[in-house]
């Protein structure tokens, strides 16, 4: 069997059932962003690679391979799949650590979470059902759920390994083939997934994962008229150029992109429970989470007791490379580091007030110290704005409607939070919050059991949960006038 990364250090696409180096021998470089050296080179896929992926795909469709494969049997498949996943942990988790910066902890529950997708979803894949509409004693008359046929799924750098399986799952589970488009800053442990599809025996061409660049090989690929449906995560402005190519091809999109979420916390909120929410909302992963807690607001009898145990616990993080599970890790790119710094740095000229953190972190690597801004005008463009870093702002509120007023004013919904030991409070609350999930007294509370997606310019359409399937296969109905 040939391998996605071998001794030269190179990692390769994986293009119908097979180990390629791209086209035109081009590659990219992929750092640690810790120490910035260089992990590994990158085999780039460009129209070539993408072709021959496209062209194993449709093969599988036009012949049906997994949409008339027994239920049961595609179920097999996915256990299969995650087994295999599991099995490559113990190599992929360090590597994914290291080219992304992520502590090994979370890069080894990424794996697991990535197994855990298909686990799940082979428990659904028969039980993909239509049903019987009366139309009296002169029809017959049903529908069928039908898969799509090629999913195009563009997967984010933050969490490669997990977004991947939580699309490519359900779109296997219903019957597709799929064509996943690494992201360049980090593909080597997704694309080693592709030996898990290898010896899980998946249908050569079903599966396809190409490294390249997104403004190259993302564009071509969602602009092909032949990509039956796209599957995105990302930041707001690709998602829009996105959506315009498929508008172009007519073809049906699922798009979760960014998030600007807001906990509330009332005046009995346990501030324990609180400040580890905080921690993990907000800090995890050096805050590049699209769930992030980016804004806290807090009552104002509560808010400078909560303000001096959050500026506590950001400074007693530990800060390092991900091999040695730091609680604080780096920013993925000098880029995205650059980006987080110039808007905390515009926040301060603009008079909000940083408590903590502020700045890059001098040492090697791309590290933004844990920044916390207090009193933040809910109106000014920190308060507004995706940071996509290790950044929190902190708002004081009088009444519950200021509290809520605030966290829905922004063009954002993806998640938010209510932090209340009032049962019915927490309730009400959360059913006026603008978002797709609302976390009570436990940040990230959920799984891959709960639909998960966002509102306004956070997306539509639900990923995770029995819910995902509906974005992965289309309806037929079949009308029968009997005799």
């Amino acid at each position: 069997m040939t391998h996605s990364r071998t001794e030269d250090g190179l990692a390769r696409n994986f293009v119908a059932g097979e180990w390629r180096e791209g086209d035109g021998g081009a590659r990219i470089a992929v750092e640690d962003p810790a120490s910035e050296e260089i992990v590994l080179e990158a085999a780039i896929a460009g129209e070539q690679s993408l072709s021959l992926a496209i062209e194993a795909a449709q093969g599988c469709v036009d012949r049906r391979i997994l949409s008339d494969m027994l239920p049961a049997e595609r179920a097999a498949m996915l256990r299969r799949v995650a087994t295999e996943i599991r099995a490559l942990a113990s190599e992929g988790a360090p590597l994914l650590s290291r080219e992304s910066g992520k502590r090994l902890d979370d890069a080894e529950a990424e794996f697991a979470e990535a197994a855990s997708y298909f686990e799940y979803y082979s428990g659904l894949a028969d039980k993909i059902e239509g049903r019987s509409i009366p139309l009296g004693p002169g029809h017959a008359d049903f529908t069928v759920l039908e898969p799509y046929g090629i999913s195009a799924q563009i997967i984010p750098w933050n969490y490669p390994v997990s977004l991947a399986a939580r699309s490519l799952a359900p779109a296997l589970a219903a019957g597709n083939c799929a064509i996943l488009k690494a992201p360049e800053l980090d593909p080597a442990a997704l694309l080693m997934v592709g030996h898990a599809i290898e010896r899980a025996e998946v249908p050569k061409g079903a599966v396809s994962i190409l490294n390249g660049y997104g403004a190259e090989l993302g564009a071509s690929l969602a602009g092909s008229p032949l990509i039956d449906q796209i599957v995105f995560t990302g930041s707001v402005a690709t998602g829009q150029a996105i959506l315009h190519a498929a508008a172009e091809t007519v073809t049906p999109a699922l798009v979760e992109l960014g998030g600007k979420s807001a906990a509330i916390a009332f005046a009995d909120a346990d501030a324990a429970a609180l400040v580890e929410s905080v921690k993990w909302g907000i800090f995890n992963n050096a805050g590049q989470v699209c769930s992030a807690m980016s804004r806290l607001l807090v009552h104002r009898s509560r808010h400078r007791d909560v303000v001096e145990r959050l500026v506590a616990m950001a400074k007693s993080l530990s800060i390092g490379d991900g091999l040695s599970n730091s609680d604080h890790t780096p920013q993925i790119s000098s880029t995205q580091l650059e980006r987080v710094e110039a808007m905390v740095a515009a926040a301060r000229d603009s008079g909000q007030k940083v408590v903590t953190g502020g700045t890059r972190i001098d040492r090697a690597g791309h590290f933004m110290a844990p920044t916390i801004l207090d009193e933040v005008d809910p109106a000014s463009p920190i308060a507004q704005e995706e940071i996509f870093g290790p950044v929190l702002c902190v708002t004081p509120f009088d009444s519950d409607e200021d509290a809520i007023a605030i966290a829905n004013g922004t063009e954002f919904g993806l998640v938010a939070g209510v932090f209340t030991r009032d049962v019915g409070l927490a309730l009400r609350t959360a059913n006026r919050l603008r978002a797709g999930q609302v976390f009570v007294n436990q940040w990230f509370a959920g799984g891959i059991q709960t639909p998960f997606g966002g509102v306004g310019k956070s997306g539509f359409g639900r990923e995770k949960g029995v819910e995902a399937l509906a974005n992965y296969v289309r309806t037929k109905n079949i009308a029968i006038a009997l005799d």
